[in-house]
């Protein structure tokens, strides 16, 4: 079965507790604060296995979550980092973020790797928050919780060339023998229902990948037929090849399938219309096929290449493959996706992480206000608040965020409620 499509959550690993602890040696004196930081949670890293064809994997897991951090000890001691979770995808995956539909990472070669889901840092000991004037802390912080997000997952077949056209116009014919390919067959609309992939070699020892893409029809973009489904594999091509049934078997004007098929290249994608094209006129050995060939001719002119071929009798293939070969010689690579930020050993996306306004305060019915935005949540999270230390610290934060300030121009009064994620606190004055 071909997936090339698929929804899953992913959720990098919090970070470990920071620890509160004290150094107890026998002839120490004054021994201090001696609690460790916490370990970083590991990162949900996509990486690119030349072996896999399709993302039939993904249909049957779809929740990927990377370990949290190992929590800080006594005498200082660190906790351990955590491993990132790496997932194996097929070449030609791209990862877009539900949410904001922005391209987090376009993977195409093997061994290539993103971070989809950065791990939290590990929280402080106290033996970080020691100062002159408070040298015995308790207070160490929570992890920081680990990116979450549901992404889209979408293959787009690795090809130089794409053929393109009507239903049983002989595309899977033409695959069938100039490869190796052996892509279902028949006298019947969408017999080809995933795209089939071959490598072709001229007789000069060039060589390329083709893919056979389903039959597009009109209303294709808009996902009538089969089309929507699966123009986007045409987006990687950087050549396409048109194949016309020059014969008219089907009651249907050659003309008319070139112009309706073009015109939903360029309604899926504009970029579509930037790649070269060479238009193969097949079916010449069927009748009313030449006279047909002339009409076309003449109403698409000089600036469309036109090779007459027949894929079934193996006639004229020759200088089509050698045409596309030389294309492919002189027709750069398409970037799909704008790369954003790349690193010595990952491409690393940060597109996908906007943060927001540190807070929010809106009301709710029953009329407590509520607190809500990414910075704040994540100060919640990361507090103590079984430690007195802890929860002067968190007000000593929201008061200098300007949450108390905010919530008087909202009417707050003294001994109001306040609501932040599971957790209610009185407002005082």
């Amino acid at each position: 079965m071909f997936v090339d499509h698929v929804k899953i959550y992913v959720k990098g690993g919090d970070g470990g507790d920071g620890m509160v602890a004290f150094r107890r040696e026998k002839y120490v004196p004054n021994g201090g604060p001696a609690g460790g930081d916490g370990g970083h949670g590991g990162n949900v890293v996509f990486e690119v296995e030349e072996g896999l064809r399709t993302l039939m994997d993904f249909r049957y897991k779809r929740h990927f979550k990377a370990e949290r951090g190992e929590h800080g000890m006594s005498k200082g001691m660190h906790g351990k980092n955590a491993n990132d979770n790496v997932i194996k995808v097929p070449p030609g995956t791209v990862v877009i973020n539900e949410e904001t539909q922005a391209v987090i990472a376009d993977l195409v070669e093997h061994g290539q790797r993103a971070i989809i889901a950065r791990g939290g840092r590990g929280g402080r000991g106290n033996s970080r928050f020691a100062t002159p004037a408070n040298p015995a802390p308790e207070l160490a912080e929570k992890g920081e919780p680990g990116q979450e997000l549901n992404v889209i997952l979408e293959l787009k077949v690795l090809a130089d060339v794409g053929l393109v056209g009507f239903p049983s116009v002989g595309k899977s014919t033409l695959l069938s023998v100039v490869s190796a390919a052996k892509p279902k067959i028949g006298a019947y609309h969408f017999t080809t229902i995933v795209p089939n992939l071959g490598m072709v070699e001229t007789e000069d020892g060039r060589s390329f990948a083709m893919a056979d893409l389903p039959g597009l029809i009109e209303g294709a973009h808009q996902g009538v037929g089969l089309g929507m489904q699966f123009l986007r594999h045409i987006e990687r091509t950087r050549v396409i090849v048109h194949v016309i049934d020059m014969s008219g078997m089907e009651g249907r004007d050659p003309y008319e399938d070139y112009v309706t098929i073009n015109e939903e290249l360029k309604q899926y994608n504009l970029r579509l219309t930037e790649r070269p094209q060479i238009v193969v006129a097949n079916k010449m050995d069927m009748p009313d096929a030449e006279e047909n060939l002339q009409t076309f001719k003449e109403k698409v002119g000089d600036s469309v290449k036109v090779f007459p071929v027949s894929a079934v009798s193996r006639q004229g293939l020759k200088p089509v493959l050698f045409e596309i070969a030389d294309l492919l010689e002189v027709t750069p690579h398409f970037e799909l996706h704008e790369v954003i930020a790349e690193d010595s050993d990952a491409t690393v996306l940060y597109k996908h992480e906007k943060k927001g306004e540190d807070f929010q305060v809106t009301r709710d019915d029953d009329g407590a206000y509520v607190l809500s935005g990414y910075s704040i949540e994540r100060l919640f999270k990361m507090t103590d608040f079984s430690r007195e230390d802890g929860v002067r610290r968190f007000a000593r934060q929201l008061r200098a965020m300007g949450v108390d300030d905010a919530l008087r121009e909202r009417g707050a009064k003294d001994g109001d409620i306040v609501r932040l994620l599971e957790f209610e606190f009185e407002f005082i004055e």
